[in-house]
């Protein structure tokens, strides 16, 4: 049964918010038509969804709504001005959904590594949009999953799940964990390291990705530190025009990755 909502006040809304705002961490914020249908693609458990009513009338939009309301029980249709209230974007996207959010403990992410990894690890990374941007990326490349470490920005946020479009959701991800564990997991499990450092000697096409393989980025405005990059193993950069200072961290990391899916004949 869908429920009309008419209140600003209403629970609904409220946990919504809640959920946007990262106060309820089993719960992740999903907004737009593409994304949604990503989450439902994807298996996701949903918990609630709330459309305004203006996007029922579209077609693709009415049946996503109808195969959402067999599987939750919470469908509520609103005016573009509440959806408005709860919506991340300047523009409401006309529908949210809340969902439980994927695991991404250890266990779960080891569960789902093949026999030969290729993983990238985020480090210090946290600008939202760019966590996302690496999710996206990593999956195209065909990295079997990604790391973020405690002061890497959530890779399910908003602003980051609407930067990966789905591959969030179906990657294998592992978050909160300490730099150093990443480094010590990696080495129990025999996966060679390599930093992207734009100082390094070594260029990214002339390393070695055909064995388990990390790449380990780090923070937008500084990289990955001296004793963090002597920490993890080998250094590699990609080679630019003398006058360029930097890639953005999710270009860099996409150029890598695909040499990677290159070397393995997976491109």
């Amino acid at each position: 049964m869908v429920a009309k909502i008419t209140s600003r006040d209403n629970s609904l809304l409220r946990r919504a918010r809640a959920v946007r705002d990262g106060k309820i961490d089993e719960s992740i914020f999903v907004e737009g038509l593409r994304l949604c249908e990503e989450a439902v693609k994807s298996g996701l458990q949903i918990e609630a969804v709330i459309y305004s009513e203006e996007i029922k009338r579209k077609p693709r939009a009415a049946e996503l709504i109808e195969n959402l309301t067999n599987v939750c029980k919470k469908v509520a249709s609103v005016s573009e001005r509440l959806l408005a209230s709860i919506s991340y974007t300047k523009t409401p996207q006309g529908i949210v959904v809340l969902a439980s959010r994927p695991s991404s403990n250890e266990e779960n992410f080891a569960d789902k590594q093949t026999a030969l990894p290729l993983l990238v690890v985020m480090h210090g990374i946290n600008n939202p949009v760019n966590v996302g941007a690496i999710l996206r990326t990593a999956e195209a490349a065909r990295a079997t999953g990604a790391i973020a470490t405690l002061n890497t920005s959530d890779p399910f946020s908003p602003k980051a799940l609407r930067g990966a479009m789905g591959s969030s959701f179906r990657l294998p991800i592992w978050t909160s964990i300490e730099y150093a564990n990443v480094l010590d997991w990696c080495q129990k499990h025999k996966i060679k390291m390599f930093c992207a450092d734009v100082n390094a000697s070594l260029a990214y096409f002339d390393a070695d990705w055909k064995g388990p393989c990390a790449l380990i980025v780090g923070p937008e405005s500084t990289g990955l530190s001296r004793e963090e990059i002597r920490a993890a193993g080998d250094r590699i950069k990609v080679p630019m025009q003398r006058d360029v200072e930097s890639l953005n961290v999710s270009v860099a990391t996409g150029i890598i990755l695909y040499e990677a899916a290159r070397q393995r004949g997976l491109t």
